[in-house]
């Protein structure tokens, strides 16, 4: 699999910070984080990217970021992991038939990466939609994370509109698959209502019900 180096040049911009990061946070990961889960999951969660304190520091998706606090205990409450999240890599947690990645590798300033670094790691999101051959499902967290999918895949976003709950139907190497919308699981959105408990619990019920009609 295609995956991006631990000093990965590509965005100048996250170089910059990193280097500033690495400075600032010696014992952080401070590099791109790789993808978590098996590549024969049915299930791939896309994500923004890595936060400053969450994954960039400890080289998991998620893992730290105050989003895994709904994100992980939904996964598990759905059947997609085990063991408990306690925000650490050594917490025994593993996904079943999921996966989990970023449309953006790096983290980046404010958590806001431009286009030109989404476009930039396209060719590793690539490798992981290749890679995974039983693939079903793609659930996006997030408009951004949704646009880099179909960018990716060569599709219109105007042709496919970001919407909480919104199900699309789209193909990946000529394979049926369901891209699946939801709001991302971040503190702004939890914290504002935006994204409740039972918001985000609907799309996995949404995710459990296509792939237990498809298998």
């Amino acid at each position: 699999m295609h995956a991006p180096a631990q000093d990965c040049p590509l965005c100048p911009r996250l170089v910059n910070f990193r280097a500033d990061n690495q400075a600032k946070f010696p014992d952080f990961h401070n590099g791109p984080v790789p993808s978590f889960g098996s590549t024969g999951a049915r299930l791939l969660i896309v994500g923004l990217a890595p936060g400053l304190k969450g994954a960039n520091r400890t080289a998991r998706p998620f893992t730290g970021d105050y989003a895994a606090d709904l994100l992980y205990p939904t996964l598990k409450k759905f059947g997609f992991a085990r063991g408990t999240y306690d925000a650490r890599p050594g917490d025994g947690v593993t996904l079943d038939d999921c996966r989990i990645t970023n449309a953006v590798r790096c983290v980046p300033p404010q958590n806001k990466p431009v286009g030109a670094e989404v476009k930039s790691c396209r060719p590793f999101l690539v490798s992981e939609l290749d890679a995974i051959s039983r693939l079903q499902v793609i659930l996006a967290l997030g408009g951004l994370a949704h646009n880099a999918t179909l960018a990716t895949l060569g599709y219109k976003q105007s042709a496919f509109k970001f919407g909480h709950g919104a199900r699309h139907e789209i193909a990946v190497s000529n394979r049926p698959v369901l891209l699946v919308d939801s709001y991302h699981c971040s503190r702004y959105n939890t914290n504002t209502g935006r994204l409740t408990t039972e918001m985000f619990e609907g799309v996995f019920t949404l995710i459990r019900v296509h792939l237990n009609a498809v298998s």
